[in-house]
């Protein structure tokens, strides 16, 4: 039934092996699984010489029957001549060439040669080779087909009952040929059945492989913005404070050499804790286990390190202001936020502001892990805001941290005549798991 050539993909089968390396016996189901894969995909890629086989094997079935004499067995008419006998199997086989492309093409033109095999009375057991091209019908077409291809098969089947039957002809006959028909119709649906469950399976696995690479790539783009905003926040402000010291401590060395000092050791301090955060922070990205530093686990700051950090934007020559009101025990993601919007803020203040600048810090607990924090500078309006756009992590690092909490971030000149820059962050209450 041509059944081999069929659109269908089995799964892959693993490769056994033995401990030491050697090659296992492949058991006999993987094997025939593995030919027919083989059979099938050069059949997809090259059908021609796969049909022409299975023609010729038809073609020279029916010519064996006609010259070996086995057509006499079954025929009402023995005395046909042999130019009628060829010209019936040949019509009855050669049109199987198209049987995949075109089945309903095939089966029409086997249709004159069975109506004559059956009007003759030859009776050639070639005109069931039709039932190969129904096989097709019933696997490749709507099946509103099979109907009038049933009368179409049925009809030579008639004919043959009406000129040359007994009795009770008609109904073993006829009833033989519709049993045939059923059969290689049921065949022919339940392939097709199997061939579009298979392929729902394989389109679900690809659509589910694309999901999955999909997350991955949204996995990826999310840790490489969180790892950005990681390095600006920790190498930005840290390069501002030592920039900041540095600056202080060459205006100082000519008037007052202890203040360079203080200042040299300022830098080192802040160096060696900007060191710190970035080894830590690259320590997460490796990938060995066994060569991972304890640095990796270090936490991430919170506010209890606010201090540490106005300490050192304070000895960088940037005055600052903190009021706190309320105490709230905030998670540690929370904590974390407000202190790298705090940290960013600064640091632009720092950067940007220009001389003379002053900067104020106003944190304010609400309950349930809401926290307000509002931070302003004196500098000329408009300077820290235009340079951190530009930046391009300062100001959107900051959105995206807040977004994390559903809070709200606000950043822009202080209002006329006051000058200087705001950053106000809210963080609503939590919400209950």
């Amino acid at each position: 039934m041509d059944l081999v050539a069929t659109d269908q993909k089995a799964p892959a089968g693993k490769e056994t092996r033995h401990p030491k390396g050697e090659r296992a016996a492949e058991p006999l189901t993987q094997y025939v699984q593995r030919v027919t894969r083989r059979v099938r995909a050069f059949d997809r890629r090259h059908p021609l010489p796969w049909d022409l086989h299975v023609t010729g094997f038809w073609v020279t079935a029916a010519l064996i029957d006609v010259l070996g004499g086995g057509w006499l067995t079954t025929t009402h008419h023995p005395g046909a001549p042999r130019w009628l006998l060829l010209t019936l199997s040949l019509g009855l086989s050669v049109p199987l060439l198209r049987r995949r492309t075109h089945p309903v093409t095939v089966l029409l033109a086997m249709a004159p040669f069975a109506l004559v095999n059956a009007w003759t009375g030859t009776a050639l057991q070639a005109a069931l080779l039709q039932l190969v091209a129904v096989y097709h019908v019933a696997l490749r077409l709507p099946l509103r087909n099979l109907w009038w291809m049933t009368a179409l098969v049925l009809t030579p089947a008639a004919v043959s009952a009406a000129r040359h039957g007994e009795e009770g002809a008609w109904s073993r006959q006829i009833g033989s040929q519709l049993t045939s028909l059923v059969v290689v119709a049921l065949i022919g649906i339940t392939v097709r059945t199997r061939q579009n469950h298979t392929e729902a399976l394989e389109d679900r696995a690809r659509r589910l492989e694309t999901e999955r690479d999909q997350q991955a790539q949204l996995a990826t783009a999310a840790e490489r913005a969180r790892i950005a905003r990681e390095m600006h926040d920790i190498i930005g402000h840290n390069l501002s404070v030592i920039t900041g010291l540095a600056d202080g401590g060459k205006y100082a060395a000519t008037k007052s050499p202890e203040r360079a000092a203080q200042a040299l050791d300022a830098i080192g301090t802040t160096s060696r804790q900007a060191m710190s955060e970035l080894r830590r922070l690259l320590d997460v990205l490796r990938d060995d286990e066994a060569g991972r530093h304890p640095a990796e686990l270090t936490p991430q700051p919170t506010l209890t390190d606010l201090e540490q950090l106005i300490n050192g934007v304070r000895a960088a020559g940037l005055p600052v202001h903190t009021t706190v009101e309320g105490r709230a025990d905030l998670p540690a993601g929370r904590q974390l936020t407000v202190y790298r919007v705090i940290q960013e803020a600064l640091t632009n203040a720092l950067k940007h502001a220009g001389p003379n600048t002053t900067a104020e810090i106003t944190l304010v607990h609400g309950g349930q892990g809401a926290v307000t924090a509002t931070i302003t500078d004196t500098g000329t309006a408009g300077t820290a805001g235009e340079a951190t756009p530009a930046d391009g992590r300062g100001l959107p690092g900051m959105r995206e941290r807040t977004a994390l909490y559903g809070g709200t971030l606000e950043a822009g000149p202080r209002p006329h005549p006051e000058q200087g820059w705001r950053v106000h962050l809210y963080l609503p209450e939590e919400t209950p798991q």
